[in-house]
């Protein structure tokens, strides 16, 4: 979740709106054909849509390359006596061998599923859980822990789950620090996002290091205040987005060196310049295909009291930012709050999602490698997170 806790206050707001719908409704299912069938190795994709705080309505959607066509609510048609559905705030998904994977923040569950028909298999119960990465027959999700709360003395420190595939049985936890998201697994190591977004405007500012054979934290890499989402790139580098405070800290790209950043703290150096760059662009969530960094941008300031929307591309290797709107014909002035990115290896098409309101249904936006549009379809609300399937 963007601007965490701009949207705190504004999905309480939408919790207080969404209680006046009837708690047994119940989402209808429905196909529309939006694009002429295409034939690759990939057969479609997955789109999370995570539905506004409060109001129980995460909702999994479903498009289909060899048909063209787009299904919304697969979930509660492949799984009619599920009480609730998917549960409340959908916010990350992947697939394991056979298996669909969905974090399902504050319903405090990681829903598991038939990755070929979304059927319910199980779910794991982790409080507060925020995203899932996969590694050896073991799922690893983050934990901010304790309860949805602004609290600048916050006490309660996040934590990684160790879970067995096969299983779903968390066999260990390992404390890293306020308010963990987005992590990855690159050589041996877990690498932790550490936000402390509850602890406005004592953020925490650090990754945290996680030795995989042992499953301890070893260190923690200081960055920048209120980070969010990190990827590995094919080059030994990490990529971590900070949000910034909203004020005058601004959101920004950073690029870890891993063997650099290891070298160091081995010799005690510390001057970041040896492993830490950054990249002044503002991001609120990206993608990494090939040497190509996807990102955009809502970035709210107080100080401005608006939004500045940015759609770029960094090339991982020169760390250079290419263009601040890979959109070309226009359409991004249609697109009301990006909120969710994913690149097709194979085609290179780019999927933008667009929240809207965030209270009402959102929509996912096609865009061919050249930054064309090519097709558009209405999703749940807040279409936040796909998987290819």
């Amino acid at each position: 979740m963007r601007a965490y806790i701009i949207y705190i206050y504004i999905m309480t707001a939408a919790a207080l709106l969404g209680s006046c719908r009837n708690e047994n409704e119940i989402f209808v299912p429905d196909e529309i054909s939006v694009n002429i069938p295409e034939y690759t190795s990939i057969h479609g994709f997955y789109l999370l849509n995570e539905g506004n705080m409060g109001s129980n309505k995460a909702t999994l959607d479903y498009y289909d390359y060899t048909t063209g066509t787009y299904t919304r609510n697969i979930y509660g048609q492949a799984n009619p006596s599920v009480p609730k559905e998917m549960g409340d705030v959908g916010n990350d998904i992947a697939i394991y061998g056979s298996r669909l994977w969905a974090v399902i923040n504050c319903s405090n569950k990681v829903e598991v599923m038939d990755a070929a028909t979304a059927r319910r298999i199980g779910q794991v119960d982790i409080a507060n859980c925020r995203y899932i990465r996969f590694h050896e027959g073991y799922a690893y999700v983050t934990s901010y822990a304790g309860p949805v709360v602004i609290k600048p003395d916050y006490e309660q420190r996040g934590f990684v789950a160790k879970i067995d595939t096969a299983t779903l049985q968390i066999v260990d936890t390992c404390l890293v620090g306020f308010q963990p998201d987005e992590l990855e697994i690159a050589d041996g190591k877990i690498y932790v996002a550490n936000s402390g977004g509850y602890m406005v405007p004592n953020y925490e500012n650090t990754v945290s290091v996680i030795d995989l054979n042992t499953f301890r934290e070893v260190r923690r890499i200081p960055v920048a205040i209120n980070l969010h989402h990190l990827r590995a790139d094919r080059h030994g580098q990490l990529w971590v987005s900070s949000r910034g405070d909203y004020y005058g800290e601004p959101s920004r790209l950073y690029c870890i060196n891993i063997g650099r950043e290891q070298a160091c703290t081995d010799y005690g150096i510390t001057d970041r310049a040896l492993w830490l760059d950054s990249v002044d662009v503002a991001v609120s969530n990206f993608h990494i295909d090939g040497d190509s960094l996807y990102l955009y941008s809502g970035q709210w300031s107080y100080q401005a009291m608006d939004w500045t929307v940015t759609y770029g591309i960094v090339n991982t290797q020169t760390h250079q930012l290419l263009t601040r709107n890979f959109i070309t014909d226009g359409t991004d002035r249609k697109i009301q709050m990006p909120y969710g990115i994913k690149v097709n290896p194979i085609t290179k098409d780019i999927y933008v999602t667009d929240a809207k309101s965030y209270v009402t249904p959102g929509t996912l936006w096609c865009f061919g490698p050249d930054g064309a549009a090519k097709w558009s379809v209405r999703t749940g609300d807040i279409p936040a997170h796909i998987v290819f399937y």
